[in-house]
């Protein structure tokens, strides 16, 4: 019987699994709508398990949530939208199926380490992934690893607007609450993707998550930044170039810019980034 690994990524909208054969690519992929529930989740993540594993031995599973992560990395302990998942041990009930070695990280982080060993990172040994979607989640990977961390990084709840002049009194002026998808649909009361390339949102974003970046830069110091999400590699999205002009001209020379890229490896960079995540324990 054939071996496999099994790697997942639970997000804020879909959940993915996917099994590999050989650890360096996605054999099979499939995906389903992340349920409220985490006890349907993980029955989900079961089922789906079995219809693309059939008659193979599987030998480890690792994967990502979204939120932040417990110390024991087996559930978490805090999220804005999984927040039934609170508490939840994702581990222990994956494990009362399969008896194997398994690995659960925060799913930004593990979106960054896939894009470092498998897409825009390869080669560089100080890269920061942000990623803007429903929320804005972050990591800083050095030589190839997960830089160490006591809580994981959690770079979308940074306070920019700190007078409050765009975001009113009643919203705590964080990154995320200023240029997630999430955030971007309540201040306009559409869903991003119906909002035009063409409106002038999407540069007024780039300017906002470019300090971001700026604080990023001058904390995480990176060789080279990818940034992933539907909002950076959806249609319509912030523009890459308009990131990347207002990104050098709040560092105003104090410090160069590092290159600003977007992701190569799409929905499945956190898939990948479990693969070697499972690679690094072997």
């Amino acid at each position: 019987m054939k071996n496999a690994h099994i790697v997942f990524d639970i997000g804020g909208t879909k959940t993915r699994v996917a099994i590999s054969s050989d650890g360096e690519k996605l054999d099979e992929v499939a995906s389903f709508h992340t349920p409220y529930d985490p006890k349907e989740g993980v029955k989900k993540i079961i089922e789906t398990i079995t219809e693309i594993a059939h008659g193979v031995e599987i030998t480890t599973i690792a994967g990502g949530i979204r939120g932040v992560l417990s110390e024991e990395r087996r559930g978490i302990v805090h999220d804005d939208v999984l927040t039934d998942w609170v508490d939840f041990d994702v581990v222990e009930a994956l494990g009362k199926k399969y008896s194997v070695p398994m690995y659960l990280e925060n799913d930004a982080a593990l979106a960054g380490l896939g894009e470092t060993h498998f897409g825009a990172g390869v080669g560089v040994d100080l890269v920061v992934y942000h990623t803007v979607s429903t929320g804005v989640g972050g990591v800083r990977i050095s030589n190839g690893r997960i830089d160490a961390a006591s809580s994981g990084f959690e770079p979308g709840h940074q306070v920019l607007d700190i007078d409050r002049t765009i975001l009113g009194d009643d919203i705590e002026p964080t990154l995320e609450n200023l240029v997630s998808g999430t955030a971007l649909e309540k201040r306009m009361g559409v869903k991003p993707y119906d909002i035009p390339q063409s409106d002038v949102i999407w540069d007024e974003l780039a300017g906002y998550l470019a300090q971001g970046l700026r604080n990023t830069i001058l904390y995480w110091s990176p060789e080279a930044i990818i940034l992933g999400g539907s909002m950076i590699i959806g249609d319509p999205k912030i523009p890459i170039e308009a990131i990347r002009k207002a990104t050098v001209e709040v560092l105003d020379d104090f410090v160069e810019c590092p290159f600003i890229t977007t992701a190569s490896l799409g929905d499945e960079a956190g898939l990948y980034g479990a693969l070697a995540l499972i690679r690094q324990h072997s």
